[in-house]
């Protein structure tokens, strides 16, 4: 504890004083200027004027503040270690996800929040690491991974996503009948010939929650162990800083150029700066949801493809705008930038987090809100999930990326996205994921059709 005060204060570093820290605020990217949305998009939400007006502006106002949130969490992480820091960036990094999952929930929208969990999980496993693989291998032959890190991913991920297995092998077994012909049946007789009713709901309900306890007490030693893989030997007395054999000389290089950079802020800037950043976004997030059902019904597009393509592209924005500017940078400028011979696999640690600690940590929420969410995804959800995640173990499995599978990983990501377009979703889930009862939305679908 004594260790992490004497770092959080700075102790052996050069700490910038208050003005040199908001100096930095303002003058980090000239993503900035989109800063003016923010108050723009609250204008347009209390002056209820058109509700596209308000999801653009809402939209735009949102990169901005999720760009400020990952320059804070890079600036307060030089204070905290390695692990801890590792921890605040991407905890940051999945804010805008979190706050448009928590905002859907307390809408009722539970398959929105469900369609939008897979579709986070997919962004970081496919988008984003085919994205920076492409761009940062594009001069080189290949980027590196740390390989002990890798190894620990891959075991994370493949429990996290095999987790919305269970469920669905549960429902599945139940072979569920058509809900048109559910629909003509008495609340009784429901019960006995399908899986689609309150007392199947209630079951899968307790699974889900207990399996979410089980997530969240593993991501906890999750966290430790990746905290103790170290760059060099841990100190003992034959070991002691000695480099392990397979560490590649660029993790060195950035290890230590990590431990030279110097802050841009001090910590208790950070901390304002999360205060203000992290309810700002909430709202904007807000207001972009609350306009969703109208953008949802004028464009006509599926509600699938919202949940598991567009909002989950609308929280990787910011990143998306600067990935462009820097290829457009790097096509154009005679010499570029040296490349990198580390490959960004941060993002695959998002999807880690999300799926063992956020999404878990959502449906024990809906738990105390008494909403019905549960661990059951739609069963197209689940496969292109699963195989996302056996993509990504596969090209990660040598600790080595070059632009070519980049390239794969956005191929198929592409892939899903075209599927999800024309994909109406699973009848059956949709009946039971509403707020009402089970047996209420059955006589509701009967009423619809004797008319």
């Amino acid at each position: 504890m004594n260790t992490f005060w004497r770092r959080l204060k700075g102790e052996g570093r050069h700490v910038p004083t208050w003005s040199e820290s908001f100096k930095a605020i303002i003058t980090n990217s000239w993503l900035n200027v989109l800063l003016v949305f923010v108050p723009l998009a609250w204008i347009a939400h209390f002056l209820k004027w058109s509700e596209s007006l308000i999801f653009g502006l809402a939209l735009v106002a949102i990169i901005p503040l999720e760009n400020l949130a990952d320059f804070g969490g890079e600036s307060f992480a030089l204070y905290c270690g390695k692990s801890l820091g590792d921890l605040v960036v991407i905890t940051l990094d999945n804010v805008v996800e979190v706050c448009l999952a928590i905002i859907l929930l307390t809408r009722c929208e539970l398959r929105l929040v469900q369609s939008t969990a897979c579709g986070v999980i997919l962004l970081h496993t496919l988008l984003v690491p085919g994205i920076s693989f492409m761009l940062g291998g594009v001069n080189v032959l290949h980027q590196h991974l740390d390989p002990h890190v890798t190894e620990l991913n891959k075991s994370l991920l493949m429990i996290g996503v095999l987790s919305l297995l269970i469920p669905a092998a549960f429902f599945a077994v139940n072979a569920p009948a058509d809900p048109g012909v559910i629909a003509t049946l008495n609340e009784e007789t429901v019960g006995a010939v399908s899986a689609i009713s309150d007392a199947s709901r209630n079951e899968l309900l307790k699974l889900s929650r207990g399996m979410a306890i089980i997530l969240l007490i593993m991501y906890v030693p999750s966290i430790n162990v990746a905290s103790r893989i170290y760059l060099y030997n841990p100190p003992g007395d034959e070991n002691h800083l000695t480099a392990r054999a397979d560490v590649h000389p660029a993790l060195k290089e950035k290890e230590t150029r990590m431990g030279l950079e110097e802050p841009k802020m001090n910590p208790w800037v950070c901390l304002i700066l999360f205060l203000i950043v992290v309810p700002l976004t909430a709202a904007s997030a807000e207001w972009l949801v609350a306009s969703l059902e109208h953008i949802r019904k004028t464009s006509r597009v599926k509600q699938e493809w919202f949940g598991l393509i567009f909002l989950p592209v609308v929280s990787f924005a910011a990143q998306a705008l600067v990935a462009m500017i820097y290829f457009v940078q790097k096509l154009s400028f005679l010499k570029p930038e040296p490349p990198e011979m580390l490959a960004q696999g941060r993002t695959i640690d998002l999807s880690i987090q999300f799926t063992l600690f956020w999404m878990p940590f959502i449906v024990l929420l809906a738990w105390w809100d008494d909403k019905p969410l549960f661990l059951l995804f739609d069963f197209f959800e689940v496969a292109v999930v699963i195989g996302a995640c056996f993509l990504v173990n596969n090209v990660t499995d040598d600790a080595k990326t070059n632009w070519v599978e980049g390239f794969i990983l956005l191929s198929f990501y592409i892939m899903i996205a075209t599927a999800a377009w024309f994909y109406d979703g699973q009848q059956s889930l949709d009946t039971m994921s509403f707020c009402e009862t089970v047996s209420s939305v059955l006589a509701t679908h009967s009423s619809t059709a004797a008319t």
